[in-house]
């Protein structure tokens, strides 16, 4: 099994015992654009008492750690808890809906998209819209500046404009969230827009334009001044 087979794993088990959640991050972002081959896997989890030992059932020891009283206790007090393959040394963390307020309005408008599997098997999953997909890593670059969270941005801004999503993004609303995380957050957004702008229509003139689905075109980018 690799580390991609384990994730979908730990999302299959949520499927069958039918636990809400909602995949958040870069693995969520694949589905919007997003390439890159390394990424955590985070998953917003709205676990009811039930669910503990039920999720613990997919996932035995030795090979798998899931302690439905860990996973219990944390859940009790808001913290994120893991799923760990020790063989393969990854993990999936989950992260209970209760831990910000917030989390709810991006969980209430999460859709379905599809996914491959290794061996070519198509299945479905509820992931984050792109916008707060966007918006989640505008927040983790502010307080991490790690490089992944803009690479990751701006492939799935180009992927929008290039028509080849049927999910638009909310770029006013964007726009706005930047805003509020500050003047270097604000400029980082658009500059990412105004790149994958000018890539999207260099690509347009050199190759002709992408491949369109039905519903497909994203808003127009806002070229307004934060406020």
């Amino acid at each position: 099994m690799s580390a991609l087979a384990f994730y979908f794993k730990v999302i299959r088990a949520l499927e069958a015992i039918d636990v809400p959640y909602m995949i958040v991050g870069a693995f969520a972002g694949l589905a919007f654009g997003v390439s890159r081959a390394t990424f955590d896997v985070d998953i917003l989890v709205d676990l009811r008492d039930a669910d503990f030992d039920a999720l613990a059932a997919h996932f035995p020891l030795p090979r798998y750690y899931a302690d439905p009283e860990m996973m219990r206790n944390s859940t009790r007090m808001g913290i994120m808890f893991n799923l760990i393959d020790t063989e393969l040394g990854v993990k999936a963390d989950l992260v209970p809906l209760t831990r910000e307020p917030g989390y709810r309005v991006a969980f209430d408008r999460r859709v379905r998209r599809a996914f491959q599997d290794e061996t070519g098997a198509m299945f479905e999953a509820w992931c984050a819209q792109p916008t707060d997909i966007i918006i989640g890593k505008l927040k983790a670059w502010a307080e991490g500046r790690s490089a992944k969270h803009p690479a990751d941005i701006a492939a799935m801004v180009a992927f929008a404009l290039s028509g080849l999503s049927d999910a638009p993004l909310d770029m006013p609303a964007i726009t706005a969230a930047a805003a509020r995380l500050g003047p270097d957050v604000a400029a980082l957004w658009a500059s990412l827009c105004h790149s994958a702008e000018t890539q999207t229509r260099e690509r347009r003139e050199t190759y002709g334009p992408y491949p369109t689905t039905q519903n497909s075109q994203p808003a127009p980018p806002s070229h307004q001044e934060p406020s």
